[in-house]
């Protein structure tokens, strides 16, 4: 019955997470599909299970009934042996007979007794470790169900950056860590082969050198910095133009601020914080979350906590945007 509850609870929590938006906190929108083939699947097994235990509880019932029939049965003709034998037979033959009866009876139950105690004692010690590993699937199971249906969705923002630290040794992405700590540049080349990511780069490249004028959009944001990064020459001097949200920090000085998008390449197992560092080159009293739209013209400069040199955009123009309905971006 636990198992059909669970079936239940992971169906309706995937439902909810489509129905009220938050889907988005947790993968990519793209693969979307792949929630909803779940819970397709978690019904099907929800009836199956279902089907399940109201056909075994049913041939239990029949059992019952039938067990029930059968010691009916032996009760009344056991009644109408001893009704003969109280009438064909003498005291004294009856009443040793009886004797002889109530002790075989009783030899018979003490040695059923003995062997009803040692099948327990054998059950009790195999069954035990078995049913204490059930229960323990059974709690790793629950505790998600439990966070999914009564935890708030956090919506990730400066203190999250705060919290894991900005402080990272090494800026590029190694292949035996793809995800798990991206920042400021996305990278996907883990995802493919060296000559697949080639072709995918060159092609993306492509996609914005058309454009007169960088514009990185919800859609586009996380291809447009992984082709800003990965050829640095071919947009040094143009204007670049983004959303995003402040962050001081404590490794920037003056005028420069971060502004960063939260993106998911596929889940957030591999999601980060992507951005640039950008310069607006006078006295601008800008806080931690506060949203900006910002244009101007893409620089290099030697960043030195990271020991390498990082795009800068040298602002033109930039104006407090409200915060966008879903702050996240994705890896188209």
């Amino acid at each position: 019955m636990i198992r059909l509850y669970l079936l239940a609870g992971f169906a309706c929590l995937f439902l909810m997470m489509n129905m009220n938006g938050n889907l988005n906190k947790y993968i990519n929108t793209k693969y979307a599909y792949l929630s909803q083939s779940a819970i397709v699947l978690l019904g099907v097994l929800f009836v199956f299970e279902f089907v399940r235990l109201y056909v075994k509880e049913q041939e239990a019932n029949k059992r019952k009934a039938a067990a029930l029939a059968a010691a009916g049965e032996q009760a009344a003709l056991h009644g109408h042996h001893e009704s003969d034998g109280r009438h064909g037979r003498h005291d004294v033959e009856a009443h040793d007979h009886n004797l002889g009866h109530n002790h075989h009876h009783g030899h018979d139950h003490h040695h059923h007794h003995d062997h009803s105690h040692n099948h327990d004692h054998l059950g009790h010690s195999h069954e035990q470790p078995i049913r204490w590993k059930r229960y323990v699937g059974y709690a790793i199971l629950i505790f998600p169900l439990v966070t999914g249906f009564f935890l708030p969705v956090q919506t990730l923002d400066s203190s999250f950056v705060k919290a894991k630290g900005f402080s990272f040794p090494d800026f590029n992405v190694s292949p035996d860590n793809p995800g798990f700590h991206q920042f400021l540049k996305p990278d996907t080349s883990v995802f493919y082969g060296k000559q697949g990511y080639a072709k995918v780069s060159k092609t993306e490249l492509n996609e914005f050198l058309a454009m007169k004028d960088v514009n990185l959009t919800d859609v586009n944001y996380l291809r447009g910095l992984e082709s800003l990064y990965n050829f640095p020459d071919a947009f040094i001097g143009r204007t670049v133009s983004f959303d995003g949200f402040i962050y001081k920090g404590e490794q920037v000085e003056g005028n420069h601020y971060f502004v960063f998008r939260f993106g998911f390449i596929h889940c957030v197992a591999d999601s980060g914080v992507f951005g640039m560092l950008v310069d607006f080159s006078k006295a601008t009293p800008l806080q931690d979350d506060q949203w900006v739209h910002v244009s101007g013209k893409l620089n290099w400069e030697f960043y030195q906590p990271f020991k390498q040199n990082l795009p800068v955009l040298e602002v033109q123009s930039w104006a407090a945007i409200a915060k966008p309905k879903d702050p996240y971006v994705y890896r188209a």
